[in-house]
């Protein structure tokens, strides 16, 4: 085995073990509440959340779920909430690519964290963005009331659903929502807002205030199934439109309306026949060293992920720190845009750091992208970024107005975008290459991600400083001892904080995934795509 063949083993391994760390988090996410909370809703006759998507969707194909780590290691006072306690991601009924919003009753009977508006309001966000079909399965108890100050008032807070509701109804956006358990208070109006709503019998139940409430309030004794019951908004309020037996029928009734449904592309781009990219599938995890700081090809790493190991680069010998590529992925014609980590010579014949934006790889950048505009291409921004380059040199060669040319370009494109985080996310970098703040379609992270505003070591030293400075200001003196302790608490904690499970599960990042269905996702995000406009495409003012 040559050395480089050694090199490769050993960062296979390295991203193996990342995998299975990932594997292992998102076992324990899909458990929901535990097995007891499972039994408890079979022993009504029910399906869990999960078991309702894979009966839902198409034999033989794959849900992409997103939001998976939605609220991972958040609420450990009210004992966690799995998955933000809803289930969320594409799914193909009928052939058709839906997304799909499923309640978890065995997470606290489904009621909504404030981290669950949050992931609901992000699917109902891709489906807006997209113009595909959106399916809600809906069993919650409705807002957790011992935080409820932070679900309820505000402007993305529970309430933004239903205007969502209305908007996509306007918008011609399929909405279909199954009343499967519970849907109580506000949350009632969310099945009866979509353009068509069924209910399951003997479990499903709408009603603006339960018994106990109604009784509380006005004095009335009802039971559940007189007040809001399937019989009766079936056939006495008219409020649903199809009453189902089951779960099973309920979802096979689902299957129907969508396949009913005209699908209508309205915006074609350009699609060849797939190809793999290499003979071996774990290609893909042998490029990104185990030690962040090592430099590595960003053209291996393109080779690894498109069609047929090929590209077509753009101004290849300039501005070499940004890569960006003609490719396809899945078929799809797509424009790259990636972070080379390799030490490069610029033309000047100066020394460039891989990973850093210098103002000729930021010019570069916003070219490509206002051409790839042009011809309606969409962007795919591929992240080892540590920041735009600084110094006095820089900020004397315009770095400033180069960065905002490449943010101006890339805020301003009206192609689908796609993130992918593949190592380092920092600072105005995360910015400029279409982070979270950018609007891209989709913002994925493979295991190997960072997000901050700047690296953990130098933010650390900044932070000790701070702090060090602080306390001598004050008279204290401070020991080399105690500098390194709180050097290694600050550093510890802010580790943590920029660590991808830290960022998805504040859904600063849409999925955390396997390096090698990093091909799938982009190839649903743009069939997705097909069925929006194209808004026209304008640019801000630059400075040149």
């Amino acid at each position: 085995m040559t050395k480089k063949e050694q090199t490769a083993a050993a960062y296979e391994d390295e991203m193996h073990l990342q995998l299975s760390r990932l594997k292992h988090r998102l076992e324990k996410i899909k458990e929901g509440g535990g097995a007891k909370r499972i039994k408890k809703q079979h022993d009504k006759g029910k399906l869990t959340a999960r078991e309702r998507v894979d009966a839902l969707i198409d034999p033989d194909t794959d849900f992409l779920e997103f939001g998976s780590f939605a609220g991972y290691e958040m609420y450990k006072g009210y004992g966690g909430c799995p998955a933000g306690g809803v289930v969320t991601g594409y799914g193909r009924v009928q052939g058709r690519l839906c997304v799909i919003v499923a309640n978890d009753a065995t997470v606290k009977a489904g009621a909504w964290f404030p981290i669950t508006g949050k992931k609901n309001l992000r699917a109902q966000e891709i489906a807006m963005e997209n113009h595909v079909p959106i399916i809600y399965l809906v069993d919650s108890a409705g807002v957790f009331l011992p935080m409820q100050d932070e679900i309820f008032p505000d402007k993305e807070h529970f309430g933004r659903i239903f205007r969502n509701n209305a908007k996509m109804s306007a918008m011609g956006i399929p909405q279909i929502a199954a009343v499967m358990g519970s849907c109580v208070a506000g949350g009632a109006y969310l099945p009866i807002m979509s353009d068509e709503s069924l209910i399951v019998e003997g479990t499903g139940s709408i009603f603006l205030a339960g018994p106990y409430l109604v009784r509380a309030a006005i004095g009335e004794q009802v039971d559940a199934a007189d007040l809001g019951g399937a019989e009766m908004h079936a056939s006495v309020s008219g409020v649903i439109d199809y009453k189902c037996k089951d779960d099973g029928a309920c979802l096979e009734k689902i299957r129907d309306l969508v396949g009913r449904m005209p699908e209508k592309v309205v915006t074609v781009y350009d699609r060849a026949e797939p190809k793999l990219p290499s003979e071996d599938p774990n290609a893909l995890l042998k490029v990104l060293p185990a030690d962040r700081a090592k430099p590595y090809s960003g053209r291996e790493l393109l080779a690894a992920m498109v069609d047929g190991g090929e590209f077509t680069e753009f101004k290849e010998d300039y501005g070499q720190t940004l890569l960006c590529a003609y490719a396809r992925i899945d078929g799809w014609s797509v424009g790259i845009v990636a972070n080379n980590r390799e030490v490069v010579k610029s033309g000047k014949g100066e020394m460039q750091f891989g990973g850093v934006i210098y103002s000729d790889s930021a010019d570069k950048a916003a070219r490509f992208i206002m051409i790839c505009n042009q011809k309606q291409i969409p962007l795919v921004f591929l992240h080892d970024v540590s920041g735009f380059m600084v110094g006095s040199r820089s900020e004397q060669g315009g770095i400033i107005k180069d960065g905002a040319k490449m943010v101006n370009a890339m805020a301003n494109s009206v192609v689908p975008k796609f993130t992918v985080v593949m190592g380092n996310s920092y600072g105005a970098g995360n910015y400029a290459m279409c982070g979270r703040a950018y609007d891209p379609r989709l913002m994925l992270a493979w295991p190997t991600a960072r997000l901050a505003v700047m690296g953990g070591a130098q933010a650390a030293k900044v932070l000790l400083q701070i702090q060090v400075g602080s306390r001598k200001a004050k008279g204290e003196v401070v020991s080399a001892a105690e500098e390194e302790a709180l050097l290694k608490k600050i550093t510890d904690r802010y580790d943590a904080q920029t660590s991808p499970y830290y960022a998805a599960a504040r859904l600063w990042l849409d999925e955390i995934i396997d390096p090698r269905t990093t091909r799938n996702w982009i190839s649903a995000g743009i069939e997705a795509a097909t069925h929006a406009p194209v808004a026209d495409w304008k640019m801000g003012v630059l400075q040149t």
